[in-house]
């Protein structure tokens, strides 16, 4: 959308963090352009009306898109704002992600009942809560004594079945709850290497109409995101992985390993600064023929989205390599 435009109509799945996430753009647009005027509209996809069985079992992340995508196509709307780990694999040709933020805190977070200070009071005769299988793979490891159920619905939803004593614990993302002014949930945080999060976790997709001006969006998004998001979307559709695999990647730039100091988007705009250094990247996969879990990391220089790309498929080679070699073995 050109500068000198009238108007830009953002669409956002009506839940309160898809709202909230929206409105860190809407925040950004409104102050670097009063002169333009800007409308939200929200809307309930199909992945939120279906909410008793898995996304595997009904069709995957799509779910999470298709009215969005229908509203951009028919001109209802004119940006859709997506978490990034929410995007199938594939994009539409006629709607391209025009951009992404910067990244809020990508780790996992583990979230006790409200009565519960301590992880060491967790009642383990209760599942921990969780809908995805990449996380009981990983977390199976850290609570090998724990049992695993689904739990669907948006965060609030699943907080409040989680203090109703339905669970034990429920693994979250820290960014939702951060973006929610829930931090003080946060029971555990998983450092990335305890748990590698889901490609594109802590990042906002930006997705437009091809043809269209988003100029005014040059000073929000994030070329560091952008090398990230192509590193970790990369491996995982290298190693065939869709909404539902038990697959996994991370990067992190400039030789750091989880430092903690997350909190919110590093300035209010939602992009962090873009110098780009070392990056490494870390995979996790599942073989579902041999049931072994396979991690490994590669630390690269990427400077650009098709580096981080080229990262990611080596990284998802190597992988393979490993996992065929044990099939012989």
């Amino acid at each position: 959308m050109a500068q000198d435009e009238k108007k830009l109509v953002i669409g956002s799945r009506e839940s309160l963090l898809a709202v909230r996430q929206s409105e860190i753009v809407l925040d950004y647009l409104r102050r670097n352009f009063p002169q333009m005027q800007f409308e939200l509209v929200t809307m309930k996809t199909t992945g939120d009306k279906i909410l008793h069985k898995r996304l595997d079992e009904i069709g995957g992340k799509g779910l999470f898109v298709k009215e969005l995508d229908q509203a951009l196509r028919d001109r209802r709307t004119d940006l859709s704002v997506h978490s990034l780990k929410d995007l199938p694999a594939e994009i539409p040709e006629d709607l391209p992600v025009i951009g992404f933020s910067g990244r809020e805190d990508p780790r996992d977070v583990l979230v006790l009942p409200e009565n519960v200070s301590d992880i060491s009071q967790m009642d383990l005769s209760k599942p921990i809560g969780t809908s995805s299988r990449r996380r009981i793979l990983q977390a199976q490891e850290l609570f090998p004594q724990a049992r695993f159920e689904s739990v669907r619905g948006n965060v609030l939803t699943r907080l409040r079945k989680l203090d109703e004593g339905q669970y034990s614990a429920i693994i979250l993302a820290a960014a939702g709850l951060r973006r929610l002014g829930l931090e003080n949930r946060i029971s555990k945080v998983f450092s990335t290497e305890e748990m590698i999060p889901s490609a594109g976790q802590g990042i906002l997709a930006l997705q437009g109409r091809k043809g269209m001006d988003y100029s005014c969006l040059d000073g929000f998004v994030s070329a560091q995101s952008a090398i990230a998001a192509a590193a970790e979307r990369g491996f995982v559709s290298s190693l065939g992985g869709g909404c539902t695999s038990p697959i996994a990647a991370h990067a992190e730039f400039g030789g750091f390993s989880d430092p903690g100091g997350f909190g919110t988007d590093v300035n209010p705009s939602g992009c962090e600064s873009d110098t780009i250094s070392a990056m490494t990247l870390r995979g996790f996969y599942y073989d579902e023929e041999t049931c072994r879990i396979y991690r490994r990391k590669i630390t690269v220089r990427a400077a650009t989205p098709r580096e981080g790309r080229a990262a990611g498929r080596e990284l998802a080679a190597a992988v393979l390599a490993e996992a065929k070699s044990g099939k012989k073995g």
